[in-house]
């Protein structure tokens, strides 16, 4: 009798390729003891807007994500030059965002597939987003990102000085877990639906200890006991309607007070709030500033989609046709009309937000 016998395990993997490990890279790639500081510095800037030890507001300022690391250097070049003006109100990080959730397919971002082809080269989109973060670190720009797959941290978060965790994945449990080990402030985003009860609860989640499995730096899986982050904090990004609106922020405080968290909102220019039109960004802020001049102690920050150009274009077949400084994924304002917008909210708050 003939016994057959099935396939049970990896039935739908075609392939797989060994990454060099978190240790490979940051030995290629290593903080200089100095810039070790000065990260330390960046983080813990934030960390007193957090708790209140610092005047100002920080701004999550930059492109949708990173797809040319030329343009994104003379962006943070820009960036860089600017905040030294406005450095008595805000608090300037580039927002440095390699990987992108995909409602259902897409670019995956920068560090998945660098050369936007479908080639999937993640161990080089790694070695290229370490190398381009080391660089804004000499710089001396903060770098925000969003923390998508719990293992890329380890391959970059020593670089990172604030991490958001997106509208898909603040439900997750595994991102609230590997969010009570990160070492920056984390934002937590509202749910797409506009729903605050998922960033609320990851918030809670992530300030207290966990255990849950990793990796090392030398690629060995480890189970990881974190101790608990507590500064986290909630981004409001929109959903079915905008919730930027001091009626929505009253809302937002009455949450976080009755959940017996700290009340740091920080407002998402872009997405829901905006309607995914890079032009209603000032007029969020706008919104924030008036808010703010009016006793608002709650706002803490916020972010804006920007990049050299304004709008957005597709991934061309014909990459030579590509634009460096236009983003491919969602729309942004381009910098002239961020500069503006930073300067005059600059003018309007510098001489009231030591006040509050």
């Amino acid at each position: 009798m003939r016994i057959r016998t099935h396939r049970v395990s990896d039935v739908n993997i075609v392939d797989r390729t060994l990454l060099p490990t978190p240790d490979d890279i940051r030995l290629a790639l290593p903080v200089p003891a100095g810039l070790q500081d000065r990260l330390f510095d960046f983080r813990q800037r934030i960390k007193n807007v957090l708790d209140r030890k610092d005047h100002r507001l920080f701004a999550v300022i930059g492109p949708c994500s990173i797809h040319n690391t030329a343009s994104a250097i003379e962006y943070a070049s820009r960036l860089k030059a600017l905040s030294s003006d406005l450095e008595d109100s805000f608090i300037l990080v580039m927002r440095v965002y390699f990987e992108k959730p995909r409602t259902t397919v897409g670019w995956k971002g920068f560090i998945n597939d660098p050369y936007m082809d479908d080639s999937f080269h993640i161990e080089k989109g790694l070695y290229l987003a370490r190398n381009f973060l080391l660089r804004l670190l000499k710089l001396g720009v903060p770098a925000g990102t969003e923390a998508l797959d719990p293992i890329t941290p380890q391959y970059i978060g020593d670089l990172i000085s604030w991490t958001a965790i997106g509208a898909r994945t603040t439900e997750s449990q595994t991102h609230r877990e590997m969010a009570s080990g990160l070492s920056t402030p984390v934002g937590f985003k509202n749910g797409t639906d506009g729903s605050l009860d998922a960033a609320v609860n990851a918030i809670k989640t992530s300030r207290e200890p966990h255990h849950f499995l990793g990796i090392t730096g030398k690629g060995r899986s480890a189970v990881f006991h974190t101790r608990g982050n507590t500064h986290g904090h909630i981004v409001l990004r929109g959903g079915k309607r905008p919730n930027y609106d001091a009626r929505s922020i009253a809302a937002c405080e009455r949450t976080l007070t009755a959940a017996g968290l700290p009340r740091n909102i920080v407002v998402d220019c872009s997405h829901g709030n905006s309607g995914k039109m890079p032009a209603e960004q000032p007029k969020v802020l706008e919104n924030c500033i008036r808010q703010i001049l009016k006793g608002n102690k709650s706002i803490v920050g916020f972010m804006t989609e920007s990049n050299i150009a304004g709008g957005r274009q597709d991934i061309p077949d014909n990459m030579a046709r590509l634009n460096p400084d236009v983003s491919v994924t969602d729309g942004c304002l381009d910098w002239n009309a961020t500069e503006q917008m930073l300067r005059m909210a600059h003018a309007r708050l510098k001489d009231i937000l030591h006040r509050r």
